[in-house]
């Protein structure tokens, strides 16, 4: 795993860090992980900030679950107050839920009008593929190289960056993420097509047939490829041509995280299908969903059912309100936009006298710094970026990597990252680079 704990240096680790991580091993089992090499161990966060059981305090500039900030104190009330009325599943009458709907959905735009609930972004994939298929009658799903969409059985089987021995299904094909840093940004999209539309016949040839693409907007797992935004507009157009789904993972890049848009896929111009969101809907609170247009649902909604005993409960339909009314209220989708760029503005600054920086590159509060060993071949310097991360943690500054060859850095905070937590997110950064 990427910024992943090796269990074989245990030996190195205090003792009370030891017996915990032992502990863990022996009632949770082998296939959890920890990240980084000294694992942080938390108890309590607000806003942007974490403490250990020794009160260090961290700054989280990786958590986005948490977009409107560590245990805000409107989302935990309204869970609290609807967990001390009433919990329950959606085949009860309830105005809620039809509230937050008539909400959320007009974000969207046309076509889609209808939103089913789940728990995860991975239930959220998972269901939205199988509504493609049905409505398709095929199988086939392409993706991009690096992507992310779940840990279930079927988006697991769809989700390369889990790793080599994670299989992928047969009815998978992927195309290249576009690499704006090594591919020219007016080639992108023709290249992204062309393998596109090979990976389509194939389909065919195969019997398999497309039933859909799917792609996160921001490319988070594939390295962050914010930019261009004129590729996901005519890929749409192939996939439709060919008698498939177009889906919007929005797990990672909606709710207002690019700054200049609500959702990823708008900075695009396209139109989806179906779209699907998670991990920030409910600030930490297990909701996620579908958003899905009349046609493409008609048939699996006159076919099959839906019913989720957890998904769209009173609860979680609590937190998602109140966490889009934050989002909403205190304008963090601008501060995103204004935060982001003032970070991108600093690294870009540090690159200028550090060339193991080869791009930095992202949207709002999403973030992506290349490192290589050269700037001339753009060899990736996974060594350097994962000690960078590393450093950042010794430190007390939290963040990750991403990509193929885990060289980039993945700066992803709450969106109510201040100007005051940037500046300390820089000046560390700086500092670490010069310990490396």
């Amino acid at each position: 795993m990427v910024n992943g704990f090796d269990p074989a240096n245990i030996s190195a680790l205090d003792s009370a860090t030891r017996d915990m991580i032992e502990r863990r091993q022996a009632l949770l089992g082998p296939a959890y992980r920890l990240m980084y090499a000294n694992p942080v161990e938390i108890r309590r966060a607000k806003g942007t900030l974490l403490w250990d059981s020794a009160g260090n305090e961290y700054l989280d500039a990786y958590n986005n679950v948490v977009s409107v900030g560590h245990c805000h104190p409107r989302v935990a009330e309204a869970v609290y107050e609807q967990m001390q009325t009433l919990c329950t599943h959606t085949r009860y009458l309830q105005d809620g839920i039809l509230e937050f709907a008539s909400q959320i959905v007009p974000t969207f735009g046309d076509p889609i009008r209808h939103i089913m609930f789940t728990c995860t972004g991975s239930e959220a994939n998972d269901l939205a593929l199988r509504i493609a298929m049905h409505h398709t009658g095929r199988k086939g799903i392409v993706i991009t190289s690096e992507a992310y969409t779940g840990n279930s059985f079927l988006t697991a089987g769809l989700s390369p960056s889990l790793g080599r021995k994670s299989p992928l299904g047969e009815w998978v094909r992927r195309i290249p993420a576009p690499d704006s840093y090594r591919i020219a940004p007016a080639e992108i999209a023709a290249t992204m097509i062309r393998q596109l539309k090979y990976e389509i016949e194939e389909l065919e040839r195969r019997g398999e047939g497309l039933a859909a693409f799917i792609a996160d907007s921001l490319f988070s797992s594939d390295g962050i490829y914010a930019d261009p935004t004129d590729i996901l507009a005519p890929i749409a157009e192939v996939v439709r041509a060919a008698g498939g789904v177009v889906i919007a993972d929005e797990v990672q890049a909606g709710f207002g995280r690019s700054g200049d848009k609500f959702w990823g896929f708008q900075r695009h111009g396209h139109r989806p299908d179906i779209v699907t969101m998670g991990k920030p809907m409910g600030n930490g609170f297990p909701v996620a969903a579908v958003a899905v247009a009349p046609h493409v649902i008609e048939r699996f909604g006159n076919e099959m059912r839906y019913f989720n005993t957890f998904g769209g409960n009173t609860v979680a339909i609590a937190a998602a309100r109140a966490t889009f009314d934050v989002l909403m209220s205190e304008g963090l989708q601008e501060n995103a936009a204004r935060i982001g760029r003032m970070i991108q503005e600093g690294i870009r600054e540090i690159a200028r006298s550090d060339e193991r920086i080869g791009d930095v590159r992202g949207a709002g509060l999403y973030i992506g710094v290349e490192f290589v060993k050269d700037r001339t071949t753009k060899e990736p310097d996974s060594a350097t970026a994962l000690a960078v991360v590393d450093g950042l943690r010794q430190r007390r500054v939290l963040i990750s990597a991403t990509g193929y060859h885990a060289n980039t850095l993945k700066i992803r905070p709450p969106l109510v990252f201040s100007a005051a937590d940037a500046d300390r997110l820089l000046t560390t950064l700086a500092e670490t680079l010069k310990a490396v």
